[in-house]
């Protein structure tokens, strides 16, 4: 099942303010990139975040997941969470 425009929006919706957010389609599915890094990884209305040192400590009681398959193990983020992204972005844009 690929992955809704109007999720896609949403989830650009919950980002928080002050970042450049974009979204691309790429082979079903969805990349956001915030600042022009891809960050986000929408797959089956699912977000995945690639998992990086910097973040472990962060991230470490976020359930994990396969975004597709043959795909690295990757976060799942719940994006509704904006406390949550407001610390981790940072981290994903070497802020």
């Amino acid at each position: 099942m690929a992955t809704d425009k109007s999720y896609v929006e949403f989830v650009c919706e919950q980002l928080p303010e002050g970042y450049s957010v974009r979204y691309r389609k790429m082979f079903g599915e969805y990349m956001i990139y915030v600042n022009e890094k891809p960050v986000l990884l929408l797959c089956d209305n699912t977000v995945f975040m690639k998992i990086i040192p910097k973040t472990e400590e962060l991230m470490k009681n976020c359930e994990r997941g396969f975004p597709y398959p043959g795909a690295k193990e990757h976060y799942v983020v719940d994006v509704e969470d904006r406390v949550f992204l407001e610390k981790v972005l940072p981290a994903y844009l070497n802020l």
